[in-house]
């Protein structure tokens, strides 16, 4: 009796199961995207189009066609294309613009009138050791090249040979005010108007 339920457990598990997708080792396999879904076919790759046949006449045709086109646009002179970053406007070269500046209180415009006194004295100090001490370089630099000629010519013309690679020579110039320490500046919006030209 038991025998017999079982069987025909495994021969209905054995029907069913035929219709059923059969579940396979489904290990690297990169057509199913899960365990859960059920197994789909395999990708059909396309056939090869076959090449339609180039008519002669057309295509020589097309080739003259482009020759006269390219003929035209030589024949043509060359539209050029105006630089608006180089022509200012005539809004801005009005007299009338001028920017208009906050009052300053009077104990503000003095405290700026002290400051720039004293701003010039530093750099005037600054400037008179600068030259001080290139002066007394140059004159260190000639006695120690009047010593290396007498020693050897030939390391004398090779260390008066010009140094290259003391250029591009670059440096800033002082600002109005000193920068504010912590300060950070706010990035600033552009707008893009910039024209586009098709020749």
């Amino acid at each position: 009796m038991w025998a017999a339920a079982a069987a025909a457990r495994g021969l209905r598990g054995a029907r069913l199961s035929s219709w059923l997708p059969q579940r396979g080792p489904l290990r690297g396999s990169h057509w199913q995207s899960s365990l859960l879904e059920s197994r789909t076919s395999l990708p059909v790759r396309a056939q090869p189009k076959k090449k339609k046949k180039v008519d002669v006449k057309k295509e020589q045709a097309q080739k003259e066609r482009m020759k006269k086109k390219l003929k035209k646009l030589e024949k043509a002179a060359p539209e050029l294309i105006p630089i608006e970053d180089f022509i200012t406007p005539l809004k801005y070269s009005e007299s009338n613009r001028v920017r208009s500046l906050p009052a300053l209180s009077p104990e503000e415009s003095e405290r700026r009138v002290l400051l720039l006194k004293k701003w010039c004295v530093f750099k005037q100090k600054q400037d008179e050791a600068e030259k001080n001490a290139i002066k007394a370089l140059v004159e260190s630099q000639q006695e120690a090249l009047k010593e290396l000629q007498l020693e050897s010519e030939e390391l004398y013309q090779a260390a008066i040979r010009r140094d290259e690679e003391l250029f591009p020579f670059q440096r800033d110039g002082p600002s109005y005010t000193p920068p504010l320490p912590g300060y950070d500046p706010p990035e600033g919006k552009c707008t893009d108007i910039t024209k586009v030209y098709t020749q």
